[in-house]
């Protein structure tokens, strides 16, 4: 018995001892692979997540920031930049486009990431099938100009059978066309030339009126070029501005639209903490007096937050003229392009 149980005794000794070594082999094989694994997994998705944001705007102008908006005010002061480096955006490039079409196709080839433009090339994009997504309507207060050569028409009717130039594509497009059509005018031109060239074109009377916005169109008019009309008197066809990311982009941050909508409220906050150091450097950008950026881009029009019910209104009513004259290719459900 006592043999026996000796016996027994080490045989069982034997079998816990070659379990604990396999724990112990477990461990160590655990430990060997699984830190690596998870570095890797690590290692990729940080590989993955942007450290660049390409990021466009409308306007260009010395400073080679937007020149206007907290959007404007954060890139110039470093605060948009400073907060988006918390979250591994080290760097950042800016481009001035002269109109909205050329900034969405740079959106669309991939050159840019995000960009904030006027809502009816945004939506024409969208509709064309740009993937985008609508992450904030910084201003609800884009008034566009029509503006008639000297000597020329002296009201909206007056543009029956006459050559306009607008910039195609713009929220300028979509107010003429509108006003056009509310005013019963049928038989015009419309010819696309960028806001200097129509300048130019309507001094030497080759266009009998042209579409204008912001300082430029509030300088033809001191010049004594006759004012047809302005959006002000048509709350429909106000334009709004619209930041647009690419799908791309989000699909690698998607805790972008959050992280730019917090930066761009800071940015804000600060600006409206320097007010007339503000209205300096909007004017320094677009060539005027702060008294005239205060008349036609007061800072109570800047939003701060990124959607509101009035904004969207507007930008679905935008949409809706656009799809019935077919300057839009086909309809959409904001919902989906919204992104909130």
């Amino acid at each position: 018995m006592k043999t026996t149980h000796h016996k027994n005794t080490k045989h069982g000794r034997f079998w816990k001892s070659a379990v604990i070594l396999a724990g112990l082999l477990a461990v160590i094989v655990v430990q060997g692979c699984s830190p690596s694994k998870r570095t890797g997994d690590a290692a990729e998705a940080a590989a993955d997540k942007p450290t660049v944001l390409n990021y466009g705007y409308i306007g260009i102008n010395k400073l080679n920031v937007p020149s206007s908006g907290a959007e404007g005010w954060g890139f110039h002061k470093g605060i948009i930049q400073e907060e988006l480096k918390k979250h591994g955006i080290t760097q950042v490039n800016l481009t001035g486009f002269p109109n909205g079409p050329d900034q969405t196709e740079s959106l669309v080839s991939g050159r840019l990431d995000a960009g904030s433009l006027g809502d009816t090339p945004a939506i024409i994009a969208y509709a064309s099938g740009a993937k985008t997504r609508l992450i904030s309507q910084p201003s609800t207060y884009s008034i566009g100009y029509l503006i008639a050569k000297k000597g020329g028409a002296k009201s909206i009717k007056d543009l029956e059978g006459k050559t306009i130039a607008i910039q195609k594509g713009s929220f300028m497009h979509r107010y003429v066309v509108g006003l056009l059509k509310q005013e019963g005018v049928k038989d015009y031109k419309l010819v696309h030339m960028l806001i200097p060239d129509a300048q130019a074109a309507l001094a030497r009377g080759d266009v009998d009126a042209l579409t204008n916005n912001g300082v430029q169109a509030i300088k033809q008019i001191d010049e004594g070029y006759p004012l047809l009309d302005d959006a002000t008197k048509h709350p429909d066809l106000i334009g709004t501005s619209a930041t647009v990311v690419s799908d791309a982009f989000l699909a690698k941050f998607p805790d972008f639209p959050k992280i730019w909508n917090e930066a761009r409220k800071k940015a804000l906050d600060d600006l409206k903490q320097h007010e007339d150091e503000y209205y300096q450097f909007v004017a320094d950008a677009q060539g005027t007096t702060p008294e005239v950026i205060k008349k036609i881009s007061p800072i109570s029009e800047i939003k701060d937050t990124p959607f509101t019910d009035d904004g969207l209104k507007l930008i679905e009513g935008t949409k809706d003229f656009l799809v019935e004259e077919k300057l839009a290719k086909k309809d959409f459900d904001m919902n989906d392009w919204v992104l909130k």
